[in-house]
């Protein structure tokens, strides 16, 4: 279906009007349906107004999924504020720094993470006001108790469709993260779109087990809500969880990235599960080895359908549909698939001219799903946006049909289990330790998460140290997932003339007779 929107918070106003009894959300236990979603959504905008909150002020979320969520995104949206979800695997200063940059005014933090925010509440430069996701905690008033106290009638702020709706966090080369900033346009062309080719109508029961500060799980969830679906939130994915909910419910539709298809196809519980109501599986985020996918086709037995998309193009722009996924046809299983209407591909090179037919360079992208910008960085929005074409920074190529194949990375990012990770941020974390002389960090092949990230280190003369006290070193300094799972010693880091790490010299050894395709 469509819904003429304006505002994010026009999904949960149509639904309510006219669906008001189906279930929307439904998460351990408890079902929200649309019309008391709605009307949650205007007790926190409500607050929010109360608050003094006002137009385009920043909203930040710490929590992993949950139903409480998105009554707080949807009261976000009818406050005209904008929603950031912070990465909850992060560390505190990391934590402190995209609550900062954003200068979000008021915070809402779920218990699980009550003492990172005591960690770094003095250093918040902005924040008027802590909520705590649960009951009271100290001084932070419980989320009930707070959006209790307001009326549930709408306050009908004014908004613009190009207004800013979502600021998600992605991690620059630099390392530092940078606030893409989604409009209401955006999500309303990715919603009216994307749809129907991912099969969601009104009750259909969809799994959402991404995390919240991903577009993959955001945008996943609010095109499920766009279309009236009911959305089973997963708190976090535990693979004899999402099974159980997937024989349970009859679930039809879900999104996954391929770590998740590969931990739920070794499950032993999925030879049990009744998987019958499954109609489609989309993937996307990272590579998936085809040995994979040919063994998920054949497990899950319904269809299966590719994506390829940043969080800075609010998500998927490209489809490789069921129909292109035949066993037999291993290059087209390579593919991320074709252009969707209204999105257009160019691959150029260097200068930014347009490469021959199967020829590799950078993907450059145009959609009015193409974000506003980075916020409050003027100069890498220009560098990433000329004139209406984003500049994606991964390579790729497009045959004589129209499909695309991404080659590699322009950057070096590494692609970990759906999550990004960015060597240059691992590498300074590593680099302050005073054993350390040296030290590239690259992406190299793992079966379950696709790349696992290796530290290539050069040891100051006469140091000794190890691989566990580098690991832990860096332990202090970034979050969990960044963390070299693996630590090499060498004498010199190859180099250019020029004095830059030729890092494709470093990954060779590893990706041999393997191809590093990125999805």
């Amino acid at each position: 279906m469509s819904i003429e929107m304006v505002g994010l918070a026009d999904i949960v106003r149509v639904h309510g009007r006219q669906r008001p009894d189906t279930a929307a959300i439904v998460y351990e236990g408890r079902t929200t349906s649309y019309g008391a979603l709605d009307r949650a959504a205007s007790r926190v905008a409500n607050g929010l107004v109360d608050e003094g909150i006002k137009p385009g002020v920043r909203v930040a979320h710490l929590d992993k999924s949950s139903d409480l969520y998105f009554e707080l995104l949807f009261g976000v949206a009818k406050a005209g504020a904008v929603m950031v979800s912070v990465n909850w695997r992060l560390a505190a200063p990391e934590v402190l720094h995209i609550v900062n940059d954003a200068e979000a005014e008021i915070l809402f933090v779920g218990e699980e993470f009550f003492p990172i925010v005591e960690k770094i509440q003095g250093e918040l430069k902005t924040v008027r006001r802590i909520v705590a996701l649960g009951p009271r905690h100290g001084t932070w008033q419980g989320f009930a108790e707070w959006r209790d106290r307001h009326p549930d009638s709408d306050p009908a702020v004014p908004v613009e469709v190009h207004d800013t709706a979502v600021q998600f966090y992605t991690s620059g080369t630099t390392g530092l993260p940078k606030g893409a900033e989604l409009t209401n346009a955006n999500f309303e062309f990715m919603f009216d779109k994307w749809s129907k080719s991912w099969l969601l109508a009104p009750g259909v029961p969809n799994i959402v087990c991404l995390p919240m500060f991903h577009i993959g799980g955001a945008g996943w969830a609010v095109a499920g809500l766009y279309a009236g679906a009911t959305n089973h939130v997963m708190r976090e994915f535990v693979p004899a969880t999402v099974l159980e909910t997937i024989q349970r419910e009859r679930i039809e539709v879900m999104l996954l990235v391929p770590a998740m298809i590969l931990f739920l196809v070794q499950s032993p519980q999925i030879r049990e599960t009744d998987l019958r109501s499954l109609k489609l599986i989309v993937y996307g985020a990272a590579p998936i080895p085809a040995e994979l996918l040919k063994q998920a086709m054949s497990i899950f037995g319904c269809g299966f359908q590719q994506v390829y998309g940043l969080t800075e193009t609010t998500g998927a722009v490209t489809l490789l549909p069921p129909d292109d996924h035949d066993p037999s046809d291993a290059q087209k299983l390579l593919s991320c698939g074709f252009a969707q209407q209204g999105v257009d591909l160019r691959i150029v090179d260097g200068e930014g001219k347009d490469v021959p037919t199967g020829t590799v360079g950078e993907i450059a992208i145009r959609s009015p799903q193409v974000m506003r910008g980075y916020w409050r960085l003027p100069d890498a929005t220009k560098r990433a946006i000329h004139g209406d074409w984003f500049f994606s920074g991964d390579a790729g190529y497009l045959d004589d049909k129209g499909y695309l194949f991404i080659y590699d990375r322009v950057k070096d990012m590494i692609v970990s289990g759906g999550e990004n990770i960015y060597p240059a941020e691992v590498e300074s974390a590593l680099f302050g330790h005073p054993a350390v002389a040296d030290v590239a960090v690259i992406g190299v092949p793992d079966e379950r998460w696709g790349e696992a990230v290796k530290a290539v280190v050069v040891r100051k003369p006469g140091a000794d140290v190890g691989a566990g006290d580098l690991i832990n070193w860096a332990r202090e300094r970034i979050a969990g997932y960044k963390l070299p799972k693996s630590v090499d010693f060498i004498d010199a880091l190859p180099r250019n003339p020029t004095g830059k790490l030729l890092k494709r010299e470093l990954r060779k050894p590893y990706w041999e007779g393997k191809q590093r395709n990125v999805n």
